[in-house]
């Protein structure tokens, strides 16, 4: 409380105010109208002091017309965006995004080392504002890819949209690239397996209706050996004439016949070798 005081004696009056006004207020996420409602000033008299109280340190700019209050206790530090969760979904422009892909596997539980960049599926192209590029990636995604949506709390008062367990597994599938590859996501897979609800999984299979997806996430479980016969048999009925490769993200040589007409250019014992350990 004490450092607070202090903080407030050198910011000044009205910049002391504003502060503590939308700490009350539960903003510590605010835009230029929360600052003018607080203030009653015109909208140059505002932009003028957040201008200043940016390159104060004393709030963080997230994206035009949106900041962020840097606690104190941070200290004066050049780029402070909070928890990355909260922040990415405050600067994408659609209520419909969700975290998803590399990050969502890391929420769930699905990788063994952290991730430092947040994925973000967005069904609007939208750039990543200057001051977050280099910890946000977004991805656009058509419209009727946007469901399979939990909202999971990542401060105490904040919760966000992320893809669940099965249908991350499933867009991590269809964009490997995004998810770090075919062997991460297998050894994500077996990292979950005792967690992943198998029937809810094939009905997603059903409601995503790529062929492609079927078909990597069957060949991955036989070779996990995780046996889900009707799971299987649903998967099965996604094996046309087309070939694929297993994985995009590496070079088109075949390592492994397979009956799920894909191009295995990764390898069995490479999958089986890595979750091992």
């Amino acid at each position: 409380m004490k450092k607070f005081i202090n903080h407030q004696r050198t910011l000044g009056k009205v910049s002391a105010y504003l502060i503590s006004k939308l700490y009350e207020e539960n903003k510590p996420i605010f835009n230029i109208s929360d600052a003018r409602n607080i203030l009653d000033k015109d909208y140059n008299e505002i932009t003028d002091l957040l201008s200043k109280l940016t390159k104060r340190k004393v709030i963080s700019r997230l994206k035009s017309g949106k900041f962020l209050i840097i606690p104190q206790e941070i200290g004066n530090i050049d780029n402070y965006f909070g928890n990355l969760f909260v922040a990415a979904s405050e600067v994408v422009n659609s209520p419909d995004y969700y975290i998803g892909f590399y990050s969502a596997m890391n929420y769930w539980g699905m990788l063994t080392q952290p991730v430092l960049n947040v994925f973000v599926a967005i069904p609007k192209r939208q750039v990543v504002p200057k001051q977050l590029k280099g910890h946000l990636i977004f991805i656009y995604i058509k419209e009727k890819f946007i469901w399979g949506i939990t909202e999971e709390w990542v401060t105490q008062t904040r919760k966000v949209r992320f893809s669940d367990l099965e249908k991350t597994i499933l867009d991590s599938l269809l964009y490997p690239q995004y998810c770090g590859g075919i062997i991460e996501i297998a050894k994500g897979i077996w990292i979950a397996r005792n967690r992943i609800k198998y029937e809810k999984l094939g009905e997603y299979v059903d409601k995503y209706d790529k062929n492609v997806v079927a078909k990597r996430l069957g060949y991955i479980l036989e070779i996990l050996g995780i046996n889900k016969q009707s799971l299987t048999l649903n998967l099965r009925q996604y094996v046309k004439d087309r070939y694929d490769l297993f994985d995009p993200t590496m070079p088109k040589e075949i390592k492994n016949k397979n009956s799920w007409r894909l191009i295995d250019n990764v390898g069995k014992n490479q999958i089986l070798n890595i979750i091992k350990y």
